[in-house]
């Protein structure tokens, strides 16, 4: 656990009672903090009761004692509307961060020279698989490292701060958004497309908060960004022109640059000292696969370069890297079918990433929709044989398929894995795949995308008994 000294002897509010409320509330008291605490839910509320955490009804307590309300990243903070607490917090001057601020407060206060190093990680999509690779290839090359933020363990139950050390910390808009003071040695900016506009109110809202990641570096951090989108490509020109052109490095996935690292027709290059240098054969790297996961490579390969790790050190771990839960997870193999836990596809763009990985795709789709529809997905509609679709997002899904994808509306997860392995080994494809790619939130079955990956990987072990395990 971190403790946090920031606000010893003073009053602190905890709003949202989850993995990382609970965490906070203990860091806070472990850091000489009064801490009280409140979620709107009853049964999280019991859960810190029985870990002997204190509870006030927030939106009804008296706030002059209150110095700050640390805020669950889930919780409204400015969109649609602030919640009540955030209101009542703001009107008494108190501070409305969340646990990253709470960690970024801790390590500003370590002397310069003592403090460990700090990564962070944002993007549409690809933060978790890019995260838990740049981990990987750091510990591989022999480097204390704790990764965590949106990913994994609550961050303030990492191990203490320490000289040497390195923090590599998955960062959401939700996070960054509570975050006011976290200079990241390297920031990380992998890709932008429209998604949580009702947090953010717009685009340019959810953007602006993806920036600030780098707004908040001190000189000398590094800036890596992808330049495969337009607007991302604009905030590169825009840190060049700002800063020295050494601390500011671009990557791509289907184009060679001149000084950064790029991914093209399955090879990884570094060209940062002006140079092409093959690195690694992607089509080796089998927890990898397509477009998407080339430029997570990339951009993990131009972080730990910035850190002193070896090209080829790198390389080698790229290669041994194991995948991440529930993102293009292979779980296992029956009578000849493949089946594919893509989970954490949560919006249509990270579904298109994976269906273009696959030739005869059996897709299992649906959930809480989001803005946008499924137009991004249009350039892989061929490569799906049929859709099976489940959730609150069933009709929706189903108009918008019409016509171009043949659908089959399951209701529930369990049916739609029955159908869809049915008819892959009806197909007598040699390469079909069943797909579990959702494109849309979990929240209408599911507790989250972790739940509901778990709930497929145990429906898919059901099938049969002779299922064969995917190493």
């Amino acid at each position: 656990m971190i403790a946090i000294n920031a606000y010893e002897g003073r009053r602190v509010a905890v709003l949202g009672l989850g993995r990382s409320g609970i965490a906070t509330a203990r860091a806070l008291e472990a850091g000489g903090a009064s801490v009280v605490c409140w979620d709107d839910g009853e049964v999280a509320r019991e859960a810190a009761a029985a870990e002997g955490l204190e509870l006030a009804d927030l939106n009804r307590r008296d706030w002059g004692d209150i110095a700050a309300l640390i805020l669950s990243p889930g919780i409204p903070l400015t969109h649609p509307k602030p919640h009540r607490v955030v209101e009542l917090a703001q009107a008494v001057g108190a501070d409305v961060i969340g646990d990253i601020e709470l960690f970024a407060l801790t390590i500003n206060a370590m002397p310069a020279k003592r403090r460990p190093k700090i990564i962070g990680i944002t993007g549409t999509n690809g933060k978790s698989t890019t995260t838990a690779l740049i981990g990987h290839i750091l510990t591989e090359a022999g480097r204390t490292v704790h990764v965590g933020g949106n990913i994994g363990a609550a961050i303030l139950t990492l191990d203490p701060p320490k000289p040497g050390t390195i923090y590599v910390l998955e960062l959401s808009s939700y996070q960054i958004d509570l975050t006011f003071s976290l200079k990241c040695d390297v920031a990380l900016l992998l890709n932008i497309s429209p998604d949580h506009i009702d947090r953010h109110g717009s685009f340019d809202g959810y953007f602006a908060a993806k920036q600030r990641l780098f707004a908040m570096q001190e000189t000398g951090g590094a800036a890596v960004i992808g330049v495969d989108d337009a607007q991302t490509a604009d905030l590169f020109s825009r840190l060049r022109r700002a800063r020295p052109t050494s601390e500011v490095t671009a990557i791509s996935s289907g184009r060679v640059i001149a000084e950064g690292v790029y991914a093209l027709g399955g090879d990884l290059y570094d060209s940062s000292a002006g140079q092409a240098e093959p690195v690694a054969d992607l089509t080796r790297a089998r927890a990898l696969p397509g477009k998407h996961n080339a430029q997570n490579a990339a951009a993990a390969l131009a972080v730990v370069l910035r850190l002193g790790v070896s090209a080829r050190t790198a390389g080698e771990a790229i290669l041994s890297f194991g995948g991440l839960a529930h993102r293009q997870e292979a779980v296992a193999e029956i009578d000849g079918v493949r089946f594919i836990n893509d989970s954490k596809a949560t919006n249509a763009d990270a579904t298109a990433m994976a269906l273009a990985c696959y030739d005869n795709i059996y897709w299992i789709a649906g959930g809480v929709a989001k803005g946008g529809g499924l137009d991004a997905l249009a350039n892989s509609f061929g490569n799906i044989r049929k859709a099976f679709l489940i959730g609150e997002a069933e009709a929706t899904f189903a108009a918008e398929l019409d016509g171009r994808v043949e659908c089959e509306r399951c209701g529930h997860l369990d049916r739609a894995v029955e159908l869809a392995q049915q008819a892959a080994k009806r197909s007598g494809h040699e390469d079909a795949v069943v797909l579990f790619s959702p494109a849309a939130a979990s929240f209408d079955q599911f507790a989250n995308f972790e739940d509901r990956g778990e709930a497929f990987r145990a429906r898919v072990a059901a099938l049969t008994q002779n299922t064969v395990p995917v190493s």
